[in-house]
């Protein structure tokens, strides 16, 4: 299985737009077959960089790929895409 957690910066980002974000993510495991689970959250202390992050499992990294060109994900990220000033990844075998 693999874990892919990923951190946003999204320092002008409306509350809105982060639960509109949030809320596409959570209906992808619906959409993405491969997709085992995925959870989001707004960070709450004030004082770490990180805007954003989540965690998703899938089997294989291929399937972290399909998920990543899937068009529902494409437009989740789509929500976000012009606030983001940064992104971090990681993805490991757990």
């Amino acid at each position: 299985m693999i874990k892919h957690i990923v951190m946003f910066k999204l320092p002008e980002a409306p509350k809105e737009v982060l639960e509109q974000f949030i809320q596409a993510l959570d209906a992808l495991p619906a959409q993405i077959p491969c997709l085992k689970s995925i959870e989001a959250g707004v960070n709450v202390s004030p004082s770490e960089e990180w805007d954003l992050a989540l965690i998703a499992t899938a089997e294989t990294l291929e399937d972290v790929a399909v998920y990543s060109k899937h068009p529902a994900h494409v437009a989740a990220v789509q929500i976000i895409a012009p606030y983001k000033i940064a992104r971090a990844c990681v993805d490991y075998e757990y």
